[in-house]
């Protein structure tokens, strides 16, 4: 199809502009890897671009045996996992009930929980709560509360009622289960809106920082995003290097180890990413069609 010259003239200009939204997002980025693998010279000359400067490890090596960056990812992994676990689960045990015209007060449920969009109990109260359930110090203060994301939720509905009705009549006729139907016809057709949920819920995750800082006292249970912040702000981490390794300490600056945490805290993601992308825009669009 030929473009007329005002169409040509949009594209164009579209293009440049998402070029250089993608260019700030991502030159950021390349900078702090290039500081995280420079030596302490460069860094603290200022003259590091997009590039490393005498290409050194030390920042990395600091990272991973003075500060408990080891542990401080696995807690990341296993509040990722098992949290995105139990609200795919919740939501698409909310969501398929809900799709069905037939399910006995499905008005009234839907209210109740689009309801809880407009209000929240604020911060305070829901510290209280969790505090009288015993929760916390526990990962269950940071996966109950957000068990179930109402937006998340609602996608995932639509996609359920855009599926043709005759595909489960005809399940039903063959003497297929609900669970059944659920687990091996439903679930296996809606992969791209469960990868694109899935990676909102994983990312939602993966940066959580408040919630840890407020609910999670014990400093051992801390996941990354709390230990960054935490390096970002003290300034004694050298000197405590220092006192350690005083070899080490010579070769590296506290700009080289905080760029080197946050790389650490960012590539997970990006491996992820690419992997579930093919379904990502697919999944959101099919799921917001409808309702």
């Amino acid at each position: 199809m030929k473009h007329t010259t005002g169409e040509k003239i949009f594209y164009t200009v579209n293009y440049l502009i998402l070029a250089l939204v993608g260019l700030s997002c991502l030159l950021p980025l390349i900078h702090i890897a290039a500081v995280s693998l420079s030596d302490k010279h460069a860094i603290a000359s200022g003259s590091i671009a997009f590039w490393p400067v005498n290409l050194e490890l030390s920042g990395y090596k600091a990272l991973l045996k003075e500060t408990p960056v080891v542990e401080a990812f696995r807690n990341s992994v296993v509040i990722t996992v098992v949290g995105t676990a139990l609200n795919m689960v919740a939501s698409i045990l909310a969501a398929y009930p809900l799709s069905k015209r037939y399910f006995i007060g499905r008005r009234v449920y839907s209210f109740g929980i689009i309801f809880t969009m407009l209000f929240g109990a604020g911060l305070i109260p829901s510290y209280l709560l969790l505090k009288s359930l015993g929760l916390i110090n526990s990962y269950w203060a940071l996966w109950l509360p957000g068990l179930v994301s109402v937006w998340n939720m609602m996608v995932l509905r639509s996609f359920f009622e855009g599926m043709p009705e005759e595909l489960e009549e005809a399940s039903r006729i063959d003497g297929c289960s609900e669970w059944r139907l659920i687990t091996q016809i439903v679930l296996p057709l809606s992969t791209p809106v469960l990868a694109a949920l899935s990676l909102f819920y994983a990312v939602g995750h993966w940066n959580s920082f408040m919630s840890v800082l407020i609910y999670i006292n014990d400093s051992s249970k801390h996941n990354m995003a709390v230990l960054i912040q935490q390096m970002i702000q003290n300034s004694s981490l050298m000197q405590e290097m220092a006192n350690v390794q005083p070899d080490l300490a010579l070769s590296l600056t506290p700009e080289g180890v905080k760029a080197a945490g946050i790389i650490v805290m960012t590539i997970p993601m990006l491996v992820v990413y690419p992997f579930l992308q093919r379904y990502f825009v697919k999944g959101v669009m099919i799921g917001a069609v409808k309702g």
